[in-house]
């Protein structure tokens, strides 16, 4: 099983925008990301994200752990 422990909101964000999503606002904590064709997304930009909130997330986003985990390595 793949780790996602000790990931930042930022470095979360910055993984799906490499992933094509956009970032389109930040409301209150939480940034909110877009994609054409795709569900929203909201990621909490926390100084670590529980990894069951990436894992909801990552699966919205149509991606493997394993895809996530190379566009924070990039």
């Amino acid at each position: 099983m793949v780790k996602l422990a000790n990931i930042s909101g930022r470095e979360a964000v910055k993984a799906f925008v490499k992933a094509g999503y956009t970032h389109a606002r930040t409301s209150g904590d939480h940034a909110i990301l877009t994609k054409p064709s795709f569900h929203t997304l909201s990621i909490p930009l926390y100084k670590e994200v529980k990894p069951f909130l990436l894992k909801a997330q990552i699966k919205r986003g149509k991606m493997t752990y394993e895809e996530f985990l190379e566009l924070l390595k990039k």
